[in-house]
C-alpha cells in the first residue's frame, strides 16, 4: 500500500531551534540504535517510522554501527525511505555517526580523517542519500587530533555530503575547542548529543552552560536510561528485556538504592497523571537549551506513549524539588569515558 503522510502531520509536534542556527528539530525525535536491525521485522520498523512521521517527528538519527549486523540500521532506514518517505526528503532530518568500531583493521573506528569520510561514503550508500543532514563524531578519539577529527566533520559538510556537523559524548573542554576549530574552517559545530537523564546528569555541571554560550543545540540521548526509566522494570527484571541480556544495561544497574529512587520517581509521574517514561522525557526538555530528546521505539505503542510526554511539560517548582531527590546519579553513563578526555 502506497503511503502518503498524514496532512495533519505538524499540528503534534512542537519543534526548537538547534542553538543558534536556522535548523529547528522536533522536541522528540526518533533513534535506530535498537530495533532496526535484522533482527526486527522490516514492516514493524517500517510501522514505527511512518506513525513517527505523521506525528511529525521529523528527525531520524542512526549511526554506521546501529544494528545489529553492523549497517543494518542504515540499510532498513535507506529501505523504508526509499519506498515510504522518498517525497518527503526535504522535510527529514538524518544525522548518522561514526567513531565506534566498524569493521576490521587500524581504520575501522575512532577520530582519523580516513575512517571519518569513508564511513559517511558507506553510510550515504548504505541509505541511497546524496547527503545526511548532521554528520558526528561518535566519540572522542585521545590518539587522533582533535584538528584532524573536526577537520574531516568539516570536509564531510564543504564537500556537501552533509549540511551540519556534530559531536557526540565529548567534554566540556574538548567541546569548546571542537567548536573553535571549526569556527577556523568556516563551519559551525551545530549540536552535541550526549546522554541524560534523571539518572544521569552529568551535562548539567558545565556542558549545558557552554553549550549555552557557545550556541550550539544540545539532543539528549537515553533519556529513559535504556529503559530503566520505564514501568519495565518496576516489579523486576522480565525476561527478553534489555537488562536480561548481555547488552548495554546490566543488572546491576538496577541495584534495590536505584529502584527506590524510580519507584518514587513512577508514584511522581502517576500524580502528574504521566507514565514514568513520559515524565523523563518532559523532564529533560524542562530546559530550553536542550534542543530535542532522543528515544527509541520497539512499537508503535510504545512510541505513540512516548511523544504524548509532550501534553505535559509543565512543572511546579514543588514537583521540581521532589524530583530532585530521586534524580540521582546511577552509574549508568557507560559512555563516560569518551567525555572524561
Amino acid at each position: 500500500m502506497i503511503y502518503s503522510a498524514a496532512a495533519d502531520r505538524y499540528d503534534h509536534m512542537a519543534y526548537r531551534r538547534c542553538g543558534r542556527s536556522g535548523l529547528k528539530l522536533p522536541l522528540i525525535s526518533l533513534g535506530l540504535w535498537q530495533n532496526f536491525g535484522d533482527v526486527a521485522p522490516l514492516e514493524a520498523q517500517r510501522a514505527i517510522l511512518r506513525r513517527a512521521f505523521d506525528l511529525g517527528v521529523t528527525h531520524f538519527d542512526l549511526a554506521n554501527n546501529y544494528g545489529p549486523p553492523y549497517g543494518s540500521a542504515e540499510t532498513n532506514f535507506g529501505r523504508v525511505l526509499r519506498e515510504d518517505l522518498r517525497p518527503y526528503r526535504d522535510e527529514l532530518v538524518i544525522s548518522t555517526k561514526a567513531g565506534y568500531d566498524m569493521w576490521p583493521g587500524p581504520y575501522g573506528e575512532w577520530g582519523s580523517r580516513k575512517y571519518l569520510l569513508a564511513s559517511l561514503d558507506q553510510s550515504l550508500r548504505r541509505m541511497g542519500l546524496d547527503y545526511v543532514d548532521i554528520f558526528y563524531s561518535h566519540r572522542f578519539d585521545p590518539e587522533t587530533p582533535l584538528a584532524e577529527t573536526v577537520g574531516a566533520l568539516a570536509t564531510a559538510v564543504t564537500s556537501g555530503k552533509a549540511l551540519y556537523a556534530g559531536i557526540s559524548s565529548y567534554s566540556p573542554e574538548r567541546t569548546v575547542q571542537a567548536a573553535g576549530i571549526l569556527r577556523q574552517l568556516g563551519v559551525p559545530l551545530l549540536i552535541h548529543q550526549p546522554s541524560y537523564s534523571m539518572l544521569n546528569r552529568w551535562v548539567e555541571h558545565s556542558l549545558l552552560d557552554l553549550l549555552g554560550r557557545e550556541g550550539v543545540g544540545c539532543i539528549a540521548f537515553s533519556p529513559l536510561a535504556q529503559g530503566l526509566l520505564t514501568s519495565r522494570y518496576l516489579d523486576g527484571v522480565a525476561a527478553g528485556s534489555r537488562a536480561s541480556q548481555d547488552g548495554s544495561l546490566r543488572p546491576e544497574h538496577l541495584s534495590a538504592a536505584t529502584m527506590a529512587h524510580v519507584r518514587a520517581l513512577n508514584d511522581i509521574a502517576s500524580s502528574r497523571g504521566q507514565t514514568l517514561a513520559q515524565l523523563a522525557l518532559a523532564w529533560v526538555l524542562r530546559d530550553d537549551r536542550v534542543t530535542s530528546a532522543l528515544i527509541g521505539a520497539s512499537s508503535v505503542a510504545q512510541l505513540e506513549e512516548n511523544l504524548a510526554a509532550l501534553a505535559g511539560r509543565e512543572f511546579s517548582a514543588a514537583e521540581l524539588t521532589a524530583i530532585d531527590t530521586h534524580a540521582v546519579e546511577a552509574g549508568i553513563n557507560i559512555w563516560a569515558e569518551s567525555s572524561q578526555h
